[in-house]
């Protein structure tokens, strides 16, 4: 299958091109930049150039391709609502291109804010006022599902882990790096998976996830946030102590707001669903391997 890919050189999108390619898949990633693409042509893959701005780029890739993956997102939290939108003008695009094809379209989403201190499924949708700003973009390509397109949903946990990291968790070591001190909420809890896991769940979704599918790429469904604390803590040599979450947010911004979550949830229907198992270390483990406190 020749597979269209948004975020082909991002954390877990390099992980997607790997995983592609290992089954035997043609690759095209997104490039925005001369870096991107040389990036790209080193792991084996194609190079389409353009941006999640550029929508008649994205209506082309995924017009020329048999399936699209869409990993990207511009990370800026400092502007999230705008990325967000931006997120849901790229998905509208490429939904439009597969229309009436039959081809597989694949979005990534998240499971944090879905249902806080409940356990969340692939059932679980927001309740009204609840904050889940990416859930109006799973109902968006999910639509698709009705015009022809076998579109489905990867939601992923707050912490998607592995070497080359650049997300919350490298932040809160940041954060406890200047501070001193390792900071936690108390009883709160983060599901989590490795990004290889990940991204085999994207092929399998790609490969066999029916029409208008919600699936969990959750390989632990409840890592205590203090435990997490803890191996920062002792990997940096300093003290541990509790926050509250109105302390965690103004100390370390929306990395706390989002540490301060209890935001258990499950995989076990996409497991069954589509015969998907994380082999990969869990979130404390890879923590204790240590390659996140180098440098």
């Amino acid at each position: 299958m020749r597979v269209f890919v948004t975020g082909a050189t991002g954390f877990i999108g390099s992980a997607v091109v790997r995983e592609l390619l290992g089954a035997g898949h043609q690759v095209v990633g997104l490039a925005r930049s001369d870096r991107s693409a040389a990036q790209l042509t080193a792991a084996g893959a194609a190079v389409h150039r353009g941006s999640l701005d550029d929508l008649d780029s994205l209506r082309a890739g995924a017009d020329g391709a048999d399936g699209v993956i869409h990993t990207a997102f511009v990370h800026d939290f400092t502007a999230f609502t705008a990325a967000v939108d931006t997120d849901r003008r790229a998905i509208g695009a490429l939904g439009e291109a597969l229309a009436g094809s039959g081809r597989p379209l694949v979005i990534a989403s998240g499971t944090a804010g879905l249902a806080p201190g409940e356990l969340v499924t692939e059932e679980t949708v927001p309740a009204p006022g609840t904050f889940a700003p990416r859930f109006p973009n799973e109902e968006v390509a999910l639509a698709f599902a009705g015009r022809g397109v076998r579109a489905s949903v990867v939601r992923l946990p707050p912490s998607v882990h592995g070497e080359g990291d650049r997300g919350f968790v490298p932040q809160l070591i940041a954060a406890a790096r200047r501070a001193g001190v390792s900071r936690h909420p108390g009883a709160g809890r983060w599901p989590a998976v490795h990004r290889f896991d990940a991204a085999r769940l994207f092929r399998l979704a790609l490969e066999k996830a029916a029409a208008g599918a919600r699936l969990h790429g959750i390989g632990e469904e409840a890592v205590p946030v203090r435990a997490v604390a803890e191996v920062i803590g002792r990997h940096l040599g300093v003290p541990v102590t509790a926050a509250t979450p109105a302390e965690l947010s103004e100390q370390i911004g929306f990395v706390g707001a989002v540490f301060a979550m209890d935001v258990p949830a499950s995989s076990e229907r996409t497991r069954r669903d589509l015969g998907w198992e994380p082999v990969h270390p869990g979130l404390i483990a890879d923590l204790e391997d240590g390659h996140y406190f180098k440098g």
